[in-house]
């Protein structure tokens, strides 16, 4: 031996797998991590959207509650000022159910709420895939390994459908999350 140890061939077919494993790995951790980041400040979203739409809907009873006390206490005798100001509680009531102008009102507050809690799940069941993708490729690293120090070829072989299995992972959770449901 001149120099050096003899490198075995498929040692490094296997280390140029186990590279292309760890560039799966990096994408499908940053992917999950981008998906977890975003499902916790989708559910803050909701959870705020529906406080105000709690706080709108107090509000709103508030008035009601008023216009009727004052309706109920005057009757058709009130003053007139009476009757406006009956008429003014009625109307903000109305308003506090619907401001499309603002999208503050409870019905658009609401909608606002279930599309950031849609948001969310998808967000959490691409977060779900992308944490099996990793789990496979980090097992498929641990088995490549093995393989070189083994020479157990079907290792590199389960090493390799791991990682097709990872990739695919990542693919349904960035193209169709909502599609398979692991958990």
């Amino acid at each position: 031996m001149s120099g050096g140890a003899h490198v075995d061939p498929s040692n490094k077919k296997i280390a140029l797998q186990i590279a292309i494993l760890a560039v799966v790995l990096a994408f499908s951790e940053t992917l999950g991590k981008g998906a977890q980041t975003a499902a916790l400040s989708l559910n803050i979203e909701a959870s705020n959207l529906w406080s105000f739409y709690q706080a709108k809907t107090i509000r709103q009873t508030t008035m009601r509650t008023a216009a009727d006390l004052l309706s109920a206490q005057t009757g058709e005798k009130g003053t007139e000022a009476e009757k406006k100001q009956v008429e003014a509680w009625r109307k903000t009531a109305d308003r506090y159910e619907s401001e499309p102008d603002k999208g503050e009102g409870r019905k658009e507050l609401a909608a606002r709420a279930k599309q950031a809690e849609e948001k969310r799940d998808r967000s959490l069941a691409a977060y779900h895939h992308y944490e099996v993708a990793s789990a496979a490729v980090q097992i498929a690293i641990v088995l490549a390994s093995a393989e070189v120090i083994t020479s157990v070829v079907a290792l590199g072989w389960a090493s390799a459908l791991l990682g097709v299995a990872a990739v695919g992972f990542c693919l349904i959770g960035f193209f169709w999350p909502m599609a398979v449901h692991l958990f």
